[in-house]
Parts: structure tokens; C-alpha cells; sequence
């Protein structure tokens, strides 16, 4: 009981430290914050935080990894509760513009944070699980003549690059109505461009 207490503590100050990290990384940028920042924002103690995480480095590699496989996870979720190409693409898009209306601060930091200038060591975020899941998905619309047959990358550029420019567009509040307002629309002309009509 005392151990479970324990742990759950520690996950705790470890989630708290991320998501202030989080915060100040996508309102501040990354270089503009420091330990000390994370420090008041979380209010957690210096030493707690260093007990977690080596440097300011690890927090933003722990803070990407943990998006990156929050987001896998969604997608694999998608995969498994539907059954075609079509209906896979449209549940993806209706999360990412969920996500930009409910947690706008993830998607500034996963989709346009520049992660490769203080974590050089990481994939791009395009070479990511989450995409490739994207890009797989797509091609095994090809396979099952849902999808034209076209380079895969394209493909999956056409079918969702509409849809994150869009988010760009409303994060940067260009577009001020919500984002999930044109998701009927730029899914049915992303899908038109992509979807084999010759079945």
C-alpha cells in the first residue's frame, strides 16, 4: 500500500513536470525556458524534477516520446474499431482536430516545435510511429482498391496535409472558427483525391 502511494507520487510529479514543461516550451520556446521556469510553474522542487530527469534535454525528450506514444496508441485504437480505409482516414482527422480545439498546446508542440533543434538525436517527427501508421494505413488502401495506386507518400500527403494545414491555420488563429467546423469538407475532398473510382 505504501509503495503504490509512493509510485503514484512519483508519477504524479513526473506528469505535473511534463505538463509544464509542456506549457512553457510551446508559449515560451524550448530555449527561452529554463529548469528554474519549469520549477515555479509546477511548483515542484528543484530536487524532485532532478530526480526525474537528468537536464532541461531529457524533459523535452521525455515530453515528445510520451506524445509520440499517446498518440500511437490513438491511432492503433482507430485501427482496430475500423474496418476501411475510408472510415480509418476520417477518425484521424476528426482526432487531430479535436486535439487542436481541446489540448491546442500538444499539436503546436508536436507538429511545429523544430524537436530536432535541442533534441538532435530524435527521428523527425514525420519518421515517427504515428505517421508511419498513417502512411501504412493508407497503403493498405491501395492494396484493398480503396486507395489509387500512387506513391505512398503522396498519398498520404493529399489525404492529410489539407487537414494539418488547417490546424497550423487555426493555432496561428488565422482561422477563428473551429477547426472540427470544416471537417466534413476537407475530408471529402482529401478522400476524393486518393479514392479509387474505378471499382
Amino acid at each position: 500500500m505504501i509503495s503504490n502511494a509512493i509510485n503514484t507520487r512519483k508519477k504524479n510529479i513526473r506528469e505535473t513536470v511534463l505538463n509544464s514543461a509542456l506549457h512553457l516550451f510551446t508559449v515560451k520556446g524550448y530555449f527561452n525556458t529554463s529548469v528554474p521556469d519549469i520549477v515555479k510553474h509546477s511548483a515542484c522542487s528543484t530536487g524532485s524534477i532532478y530526480h526525474h530527469f537528468a537536464d532541461k534535454k531529457s524533459i523535452a525528450e521525455a515530453l515528445y516520446n510520451c506524445l509520440v506514444e499517446r498518440m500511437e496508441t490513438s491511432l492503433n485504437e482507430i485501427n482496430q474499431n475500423y474496418d476501411t480505409t475510408k472510415q480509418r482516414c476520417y477518425q484521424i482527422i476528426k482526432l487531430l482536430f479535436e486535439l487542436t480545439e481541446n489540448e491546442p498546446e500538444v499539436m503546436r508542440f508536436m507538429l511545429f516545435s523544430k524537436h530536432r533543434e535541442f533534441i538532435a538525436d530524435i527521428a523527425p517527427i514525420c519518421s515517427t510511429k504515428p505517421f508511419m501508421i498513417m502512411r501504412d494505413l493508407v497503403a493498405a488502401g491501395m492494396e484493398s482498391n480503396e486507395v489509387q495506386i500512387m506513391d505512398k507518400m503522396v498519398a498520404v500527403s493529399v489525404m492529410f496535409g489539407g487537414a494539418l494545414r488547417l490546424i497550423q491555420l487555426r493555432l496561428d488563429n488565422v482561422l477563428k472558427e473551429p477547426v472540427q467546423d470544416k471537417l466534413e469538407d476537407v475530408f471529402t475532398y482529401s478522400w476524393k483525391a486518393i479514392e479509387n473510382n474505378t471499382e
